[in-house]
């Protein structure tokens, strides 16, 4: 008989126990400060009407979505499909429940999404994201953007002990851009040349400005435009230097140097810089964008990131909920911290203590330690296998930081002593 492979499916991560609890650590990190920054926590169906998701999300998403069929298909269930993120199943969430929501919404979400997509080294198709977003009914301060910014910032800055760089942009700066310079119509195929210039080299980038581009100097202007970045001072002082006498190109700029002086006021302005290239992919951004990366890491590429979009829920109502938010992918982050060495610090054992009876003798008082342990708040594995002790230290090894070995001293003595498998330290406790 042929035998079925049981290796996931490419683009699907699968952890080892002990991977797994880091995994867990870190995402109770997020939660944590997601929680103190007062996002309220809610879930939303994994499958959702492809209408709903595919409303705006333009670029190669349609491509990449994940339909799902039903064996006993009717025509109700004919049309859906895996969500792809959060942001847009939220937008139908805000204007279903609108009336019993409070303004600005502040909402956090955890969950798996997925996308086609082609799988390779830290690209998954499966993966669990972190969202925290900040909706607002009719209108929304620009302030909010530069909070849900420091909220990324010290969320990573949680397990991350590295310098960590915030690059930081306002897509309505490349759009006043292309109207002044008449290029409104080849917008798309411009947002897409940038959004992928740092994968590519430079020749490559103005051979592809040029093909859609005839005219030399729009073509110069919109180079220079790619290379600004820096600190506050600096690219506003390049920026003017383009010489662009548009209503949105200035208030994007506007809006990017206020949230470059309210994160100065928060005090990571020192951690933050302006980048023109950081423009983001999904089409429903409509002004503050950024990205984090780990500028002694910079093969991680953005770990973080997140924008603000004014007109997601314009295709389920005409009320206006505009909104702002940060997404972490935790999957491909935990894949990149791991493959760089930058876990070492977290405890990866899945549980912490390991009893282990001698023989069957011991068993029912090896029960009591572990009850007295659970009541403490512990968590502990109880091990009863029929091998040697040898053999059942071994696994205690794989599976706890600690081990309770029990014999008939314990017993007699109603004591027990935990053995820290790292540092061999030994302490004796009393059964209460």
């Amino acid at each position: 008989m042929k035998k079925i492979n049981t290796a996931p499916i490419s683009g699907m991560q699968e952890l080892l126990p002990r991977e797994q609890a880091i995994f867990d650590q870190i995402k109770s990190q997020i939660m944590q400060v997601y929680h103190l920054h007062g996002f309220n926590h809610i879930e939303t169906p994994m499958i959702d009407r492809t209408e709903i998701l595919l409303a705006k999300a333009g670029g190669d998403t349609e491509k990449q979505i994940y339909k799902v069929v039903k064996t006993a298909e009717t025509s109700d269930d004919a049309d859906q499909a895996l969500r792809f993120d959060h942001t847009v199943p939220l937008a139908r969430y805000v204007v279903e429940h609108q009336n019993d929501l409070a303004f600005p919404f502040r909402v956090s979400q955890f969950g798996r999404n997925f996308r086609g997509e082609r799988a390779q080294k830290g690209r998954f198709r499966e993966f669990y994201q972190m969202d925290a977003d900040i909706i607002g009914r009719n209108t929304l301060p620009i302030g909010y953007d530069a909070e849900v910014v420091a909220t990324a910032f010290h969320t990573l800055s949680q397990f991350v002990k590295t310098p960590i760089l915030v690059r930081l942009s306002n897509r309505k700066i490349l759009a006043g851009l292309l109207e002044a310079l008449a290029l409104t119509e080849k917008s798309s195929e411009i947002y897409g040349i940038i959004d992928h210039a740092e994968k590519v080299p430079a020749e490559v980038t103005e051979t592809k400005l040029r093909e859609q581009v005839a005219d030399e100097s729009k073509v110069q202007t919109l180079l220079q435009f790619v290379q600004i970045r820096g600190p506050r001072a600096e690219v506003a002082e390049k920026l003017t230097a383009l010489g662009i006498e548009n209503e949105t190109f200035a208030t994007g700029v506007n809006e990017l140097l206020l949230i470059l002086d309210l994160l100065e006021a928060q005090g990571i302005g020192q951690s933050v810089i302006a980048d023109m290239l950081i423009i983001r992919g999904l089409d429903y951004y409509t002004g503050t964008v950024f990205e984090t990366l780990l500028p002694e890491y910079k093969n991680l590429g953005s770990i973080c990131s997140g924008g603000r979009y004014d007109n997601l829920a314009l295709n389920y109502t005409e009320e206006k909920f505009p909104g702002v938010g940060i997404s972490i992918g935790l999957t491909r982050l935990f894949y990149c911290l791991s493959t760089n060495n930058l876990l070492e610090s977290y405890q990866s054992a899945p549980v912490e203590y390991c009893v282990v009876p001698i023989s069957d003798a011991e068993i029912a008082y090896a029960y009591q330690v572990v009850a007295q342990l659970i009541n403490q708040g512990a968590s502990v594995d109880l091990c009863l296998l029929d091998k040697k002790l040898g053999d059942k230290i071994k696994y205690a090894s794989k599976v706890a930081e600690n081990v309770i070995i029990i014999g008939e001293n314990e017993v007699e003595n109603r004591t027990y002593q935990v053995k820290n498998l790292t540092t061999g330290e030994q302490k004796t406790f009393e059964l209460n």
